[in-house]
């Protein structure tokens, strides 16, 4: 039984020293970097998989990490924690980046999709602004005396002349050129048009 227990130890004094191996890493060593990738690659798809769940993009992801050890090694400070705490917190970091990436993404899409769907400011401005005039004009309209109102809607609605409203209405032409400049006279004042 002493035997399994000296293969145990065997096998941790054969852990690499990451921190050590980082060292090297900062001086451009490719054979640290091995090992310290050999160390690490699994732990980081690890936990870059449980953050973004998608297989493909956590391969990606935990390269871009790979990456990052490689061309940030020398940042890694050992008195501030484990070389694989450092890393870990690298990949946590970028998988997290990712997740609001795509969040971010997907918010800008659905927010353009909304746009895209609503009729452009100036549209809906001008339906509302058309309407309230109509509005304001059929209420001025019904201010008119019903003998101004008939001769105006004559006049302006239905397109007649002034002889085919006097013809119409049996009425001499200077009444019916007096009906309807007193109407559009009192038009003008309830519209509040100027000049």
């Amino acid at each position: 039984m002493k035997k399994p227990a000296r293969a145990a130890g065997a096998a941790r004094a054969a852990a690499p020293d990451l921190g050590a191996l980082l060292a090297e890493v900062a001086k451009g060593d490719h054979d640290a970097f091995a090992s310290v990738y050999d160390a690490v690659a699994g732990p980081v798809l690890g936990l870059v998989r449980s953050v973004l769940r998608d297989p493909a993009q956590s391969e990606e992801v935990a390269q871009e990490v790979l990456l990052d050890v490689w061309r940030q090694a020398a940042r890694y400070r050992p008195e501030r924690g484990s070389a694989m705490a450092w890393v870990m917190t690298m990949a946590h970091r970028r998988a997290v980046d990712r997740v609001r990436s795509a969040q971010s993404a997907s918010d800008r899409e659905r927010r353009a999709a909304l746009l895209d769907r609503t009729p452009p400011f100036d549209e809906v401005t001008e339906q509302v602004e058309t309407r309230l005039e109509r509005e304001q004009v059929r209420r001025c309209v019904g201010s008119l005396t019903p003998r101004q109102r008939e001769s105006v809607t004559l006049a302006y609605y239905r397109g007649l002349t002034y002889r085919e409203v006097a013809q119409l209405l049996s009425l001499p032409l200077g009444t019916v050129k007096t009906r309807l400049r007193d109407g559009l006279i009192r038009l003008r004042d309830c519209l509040g048009v100027t000049g």
